[in-house]
């Protein structure tokens, strides 16, 4: 009996002393520390949740009628109702064998509001802050908003961004929020310093990364901000950038930003040590994988003895054999290069061992940071699927690809351990970007098909996040020039790697004196990838084509053209396959590589038009001077069209000019009618060399270049049915000289030339000036 009596006087002891208190700071303090035992509480007596309710209090601590708690308990429910950001200030007694929790509520926000922004929008800034109304008002959750809001003014280049916050009172507990928002100036970038560096120049490593210096056109590029990711990601393109141009040995000593709070400008500086140039030496392949032959990979290594060492070719070599081996039934094969360093003649040799991996399969793909690009977008990029063999040059290959997609700014993919040792977690870690824009392009051409021509444009390449590609245009100029277009892309059609879209096209023109010309139609069109630089296309082509004659017209145009005009409107149906192949390091500015197109064309599916036309266009640009960037390019060209039923129409034949051989106008050169009408021919030969240079005097941030070229070519042959009419027809050369300017613009790459022709007939048409939108190809 006495000892019963003392345990129940110790349980009162210990539940009369478990007291706490804690401030609205939220620190803790016990009534007593000695409390060892435990203790059981009957009720809970919540005190002060008008608002809140009883029921949300009891269900937000651990502390349960007749189960026995300790004042760790205590401690963990004060913390759980503090962390419901509801209450400024909570009190836990124990009064006999109740809980009783007092608490102070925190205000409710009526409203939030955002004053002084004006180059981040509302609602963007609300989906960032975690102060929402309806909610309670919490001071460190408004302070981390102040943080959030300062950074994303920060990532869009405005540092000394200033934010304070107002309060007004509405009655009842309620208040307004307004977060104040001084945007002050852009933060600009005033210098890139490059230290250490031999090779290459500092401008040349300038147009390596992705900040650029501020300059005029900062506003609309926005390369000009600074972020730590953003240096980061600049430190990785050196990286490579001089490991695949031979410095297997480079590092870069040290990166560093400084912000001069005066003038809000950077200077970033970046420290290099480039070490020596090697080449390759001894290659082989080792493979100690039964029923794996080495010397059947062997034609698979692109990598050659003497040639300039590169990454990028030992990685392509390495995907070139994983996927012949996993293709052969070994899944879990591995590849690994190894490299044998000669130091004094500056060579490395490698050795590509082909082994048995631990046998890993993919467990789930995590897609984490995509706010816009839809999951299944990102998952289509990748060759396996969760169950799949794990296969890490797979991965390396999905991230090259979620790169050249454009839709992101950062892709990172790394593993983790599954569920056991075998599983493997893939975590894609990816930023978006903005996909849209808008554009104004002009053009003009002088000679009588010539003048002005604006053209606005509106393009998505990730349309509502799917991955759509849609682009409408419209274009107006002098002598009644009009242009419209619709195209639409889908890349991966019914869940194939297939890119089906279709085009919506119509032009007119009056700049001839005695016709007006328009065409108007649609294609149909698939894309299949052969290998990762070779590609198909199927279209279908349907195009209307009117000629319509002016006053006079009648005794001014040649029989083919009198022809068009009294027997149109004409029609013509065709199907084309084209074969795209293309390895250029950068589809916007290509400093190597080679991109060469070969189409085929057959008309006779209805309409006007019956032929079979075959046409091919190859352009290949290497270096001339990685130190000075200079550029250089031969481009060459062939067609040839014959009629499949007698005769060919005027508008079937090639035409060739200023497009091609600079110098000319539109279909200046070839086969002419007595009245001077372009015909058109059956065969073209075309050549052409360039190079570029960054233009002298000018930083190489505003993406001036010069350039000189030469052009050749011939168009001859006709095969069209004249009426009578005598024809112009020299298959002789025509040739020209001539100087460009290059501007890569924010709306485009625009470029001027000017040529000399250097050889060409008396009916040729000369046009020296030319002005427009460039095109690589």
């Amino acid at each position: 009996m006495k000892a019963g009596s003392r345990l129940l006087n110790a349980v009162s002891a210990v539940a009369l002393s478990a007291g706490v208190v804690a401030s609205g700071a939220g620190v803790i303090t016990l009534a007593s520390a000695s409390v060892a035992e435990a203790a059981v509480i009957q009720r809970v007596d919540v005190r002060g949740a008008e608002r809140v309710g009883a029921t949300a209090v009891r269900d937000n601590i651990t502390i349960k009628p007749g189960k026995s708690f300790s004042p760790s308990d205590i401690d963990s429910s004060v913390k759980q109702l503090y962390a419901t950001g509801y209450f400024s200030d909570v009190h836990i007694s124990v009064s006999g064998s109740t809980l009783v929790i007092s608490v102070k509520e925190n205000q409710l926000i009526n409203a939030v509001v955002f004053n002084g922004n004006r180059k981040i929008k509302d609602d963007k800034l609300q989906g960032l802050v975690q102060t929402h109304s309806a909610g309670p008002y919490n001071e460190a959750t408004v302070q981390a908003d102040i943080k959030t809001i300062k950074d994303a003014y920060a990532s869009i280049g405005r540092n000394d961004v200033q934010v304070t916050t107002q309060t007004a009172q509405v009655g009842q507990g309620r208040l307004n929020v307004a977060f104040v928002i001084n945007e002050g100036d852009r933060t600009k970038i005033d210098k890139i310093n490059f230290s250490g560096n031999q090779a290459y120049g500092s401008g040349r490593l300038a147009s390596v990364i992705s900040t650029k210096k501020s300059n005029f056109l900062s506003f609309l590029t926005r390369k000009d901000v600074y972020s730590p990711d953003r240096q980061q990601a600049d430190q990785d393109a050196l990286r490579q950038f001089y490991y695949n141009h031979g410095y297997a040995d480079f590092r870069i000593v040290s990166a560093d930003a400084t912000l001069n709070e005066q003038s809000n400008e950077y200077t970033l500086n970046f420290n290099v040590d480039e070490g020596p140039r090697y080449t390759y030496g001894d290659i082989n392949v080792v493979s100690t994988v039964d029923g794996v032959n080495a010397d059947e990979l062997k034609g698979l290594v692109i990598t050659q003895k003497g040639s300039v060492y590169s990454a990028k070719d030992i990685q392509t070599s390495i995907e070139n054999i994983s996927k012949r081996v996993a293709s052969a039934g070994y899944p879990f094969a591995r590849i690994t290069p190894r490299g044998n360093r000669d130091l004094t003649g500056h060579t490395i040799g490698v050795e590509y061992l082909v082994d048995q991996g631990e046998r890993a399969y993919v467990e789930r793909i995590e897609i984490r940071g995509n706010t816009r690009t839809r999951d299944y977008v990102i998952r289509r990029e990748f060759d396996l699927n969760e169950g799949d063999a794990f296969n890490q040059e797979m991965i390396t290959r999905a991230k090259r690809r979620l790169d050249a997609l454009g839709y992101f700014t950062k892709v990172d993919i790394s593993t983790a351990q599954g569920s056991s040792p075998d599983r493997v977690v893939v975590i894609v870690n990816v930023e978006d970007q903005p996909t849209g824009s808008f554009g104004i392009g002009a053009g003009y051409a002088v000679g009588n098909n010539g003048g002005l021509l604006l053209e606005a444009s509106v393009e998505e390449k990730n349309f509502l996040g799917r991955g759509q590609y849609i682009r409408v245009a419209a274009g107006a100029g002098t002598e009644g020039n009009r242009t419209y277009n619709i195209s639409f892309t889908e890349p991966y059609f019914l869940g194939y790697r297939l890119a089906a879209g279709f085009d919506i096209f119509k032009n007119q023109t009056s700049s001839d004196d005695f016709y007006d010309y328009s065409e108007e139609g649609f294609s149909l069109r698939v894309t299949a990838p052969i290998t990762e630089n070779l590609a198909t296309t199927l279209r279908y082509n349907y195009k209307r084509l009117t000629y319509d004659g002016t006053n006079d017209w009648q005794n001014n145009l040649s029989a083919p053209y009198l022809n068009l005009v009294n027997n149109g409107p004409w029609t013509q149906s065709t199907v084309s396959q084209t074969f795209t192949y293309n390895t250029l390091d950068d589809q916007n500015l290509p400093r190597e590589g080679l991109i060469a197109k070969f189409t085929h064309e057959f008309a006779g599916l209805g309409g006007d038009s019956n032929f079979y036309k075959l046409s091919g266009k190859a352009r290949y640009y290497q270096m001339i001077s990685d130190e000075a960037d200079i550029i250089g390019s031969l481009t060459v060209g062939a067609g040839y069209v014959m009629p499949t039923d007698g005769k060919l129409n005027v508008f079937d034949q090639f035409t060739l000019g200023g497009r091609e051989i600079r110098g000319f106008e539109n279909a200046g050169i070839g086969p002419r009618s007595s009245h001077g009408d372009p015909l058109g021919g059956t065969t073209y030969f075309t050549a052409s060399a360039e190079a570029s240079m960054p233009m002298p005097g000018v930083p190489q941030d505003i993406g001036l270049r010069v350039a000189a070229f030469a052009d050749a070519g011939t168009l001859y042959g006709n095969k069209a049915n004249l009426f009578g009419d005598t024809l112009n027809n020299d298959s002789s050369l025509r040739a020209s000289l001539g100087a460009g300017l290059i501007w890569s613009s924010p709306f485009g790459v625009i470029r001027v030339d000017y040529a000399v022709p250097v050889a060409k007939e008396s009916y040729d048409k000369v046009q020296n000036f030319r002005f427009g939108i460039a095109n690589q190809f």
